[in-house]
């Protein structure tokens, strides 16, 4: 439990500088990791840590849909799910309850605008591909997909010459992609679900 506060302290203090210097995209990443670590742990502070951090997003929704795809509803994981699932690990434990309802009620100052988003479902082995989307050369660009569900998600960018810009192929219900496109150009990306079941999944770009 000792290290469970500082590791809620840290994030607490950390939380305001990660939302100044750190992208919106890498912070929905920090926050899906942390809270994947509380789930794993049964450990409802460090799941109030990704809360926190996810709380500084504001996530823009977009139409984007994949080829021969379409949009699907709902939205990333919200700092709202995750305190409610903070609750129901901190069952009647009156101090923890009291950090969640802190968390709850504390307005967050400057909150950034976050990734643009769009939501898809992916059945076991599915794969969604995007329509080329234009980055710009010289600054960096970030690609990041995650489900809400246990499952094991891909992504892969190519750009406008078929050739692999980077990849995430890890054993992971998240994935990111960033690099710096040399000049102005195109992208193609690429979701894949290898898990043992569909999945719904957020993917989010800078």
């Amino acid at each position: 439990m000792r290290r469970s506060l500082l590791a809620f302290a840290l994030v607490t203090l950390a939380a305001p500088v990660l939302s100044d210097t750190t992208s919106p995209v890498k912070v929905a990443e920090l926050s899906a990791r942390l809270y994947a670590q509380g789930v794993e742990a049964g450990d409802p502070l460090l799941i109030l840590s990704a809360a926190k951090l996810r709380k500084t997003l504001a996530p823009v929704a977009s139409d984007r849909t994949p080829e021969g795809g379409s949009a699907t509803d709902g939205a990333p994981l919200t700092w709202e799910e995750m305190l409610a699932t903070a609750e129901t690990l901190a069952a009647d434990d009156a101090a923890l309850m009291g950090l969640i309802d802190d968390v709850r009620a504390e307005t967050t100052k400057g909150v950034a605008s976050g990734p643009v988003y769009n939501i898809g479902n992916l059945s076991n082995g599915g794969g969604d591909t995007y329509p080329p989307i234009e980055f710009r050369g010289g600054e960096y660009a970030e690609v990041y997909v995650e489900a809400k569900a246990a499952t094991n998600l891909n992504l892969t960018i190519y750009d406008d010459k078929g050739r692999l810009v980077c990849s995430d192929t890890d054993i992971s219900h998240i994935a990111y992609c960033g690099w710096t496109p040399a000049q102005p150009g195109t992208f193609t990306l690429k979701v894949e679900n290898k898990g043992p079941a569909s999945a719904a999944y957020a993917l989010m770009t800078n």
